[in-house]
């Protein structure tokens, strides 16, 4: 009797934690303070990556940005280890052993793993380079946001939503740009010999028109590749807008389509106010 008494208080408990964690709760109290928490340690964290790259700064406060990383390990191991270990209350993850690897094997998990695991791994006898550059890994945290903030989540959906009309129009961009790039090519290479000395070389021109940055340094100097440049910038212009009026218009579509259903919760399928 004392067993099952223990074990139920167990699972409430683990119940508990599942809810607070769980990104389908945001709503509730005690776990949209989880939410900011965390969001407030990576912010934290990814400000201290920034400064880091100052060496004057870093060597200064060289102890205090190591309390920051150790602690902020410490936070992100043991939020880790309870989402693998209440993953289970989701009926999804509901098979002890079979359930959290499935779940380990998911992308918010791959990520929430790269946000710690670089603290653990063995540096001993490599060059303090790489050491600079196992720092950097540690902005994976940036995309742990993504679990916290429904904005974030939105983007996500909205991205798989119009992936279809994104890779059209980005395949279509690459085409644009090999045709560009190719035409110029033939046409300044007499001209510009070390400018436009390969294709490769103009292609880092057709990026720069296409997407209407002027770096200065490169552009054609014969008339016929003026005109062609004009016509490529203008082209460029729609082009590349493209992308960013569909993930507008995808952002429209799912906000009116939040408004409209009503959210169920999918562990108790009580509508989520």
């Amino acid at each position: 009797m004392l067993v099952i008494e223990k074990y139920t208080h167990m699972r409430k408990i683990k119940r508990a934690i599942f809810e607070i964690i769980d990104p389908t709760h945001a709503d509730d109290g005690i776990s949209r303070v989880f939410n900011i928490g965390m969001l407030i340690i990576i912010f934290i964290n990814i400000l201290a990556v920034v400064l880091e790259t100052e060496e004057n700064l870093y060597s200064q406060y060289k102890t205090y940005f190591r309390y920051i990383d150790v602690i902020s390990v410490g936070v992100f191991t043991f939020e880790y280890i309870l989402r693998l270990w209440t993953c289970t209350e989701n009926i999804k993850y509901k098979s002890p052993i079979l359930g959290r690897i499935h779940y380990a094997l998911t992308a918010s998990m791959i990520i929430d793993l790269l946000s710690f695991l670089p603290f653990f791994l063995p540096l001993g006898g490599l060059d303090l380079r790489i050491i600079r550059a196992v720092r950097l890994v540690r902005l994976f945290r940036l995309f742990k946001m993504g679990r916290y903030t429904q904005s974030l989540s939105m983007l996500a959906t909205v991205i798989k939503t119009k992936k279809e009309e994104l890779v059209i129009t980005l395949f279509s961009g690459g085409v644009l740009l090999i045709i560009a790039s190719s035409i110029m090519y033939f046409i300044e290479r007499q001209a510009q010999p070390d400018l436009f000395g390969s294709i490769l070389d103009a292609i880092w021109w057709g990026a720069a028109t296409l997407t209407s940055i002027d770096y200065g340094s490169l552009y054609p100097v014969t008339l016929l590749g003026k005109l062609m440049g004009f016509f490529i910038a203008v082209l460029g212009i729609g082009l590349f807008a493209l992308p960013a009026g569909i993930i507008a218009s995808g952002f429209a579509t799912e906000l009116q389509k939040q408004k409209s259903e009503k959210k169920i919760c999918p562990h108790c399928g009580k509508e989520i106010i």
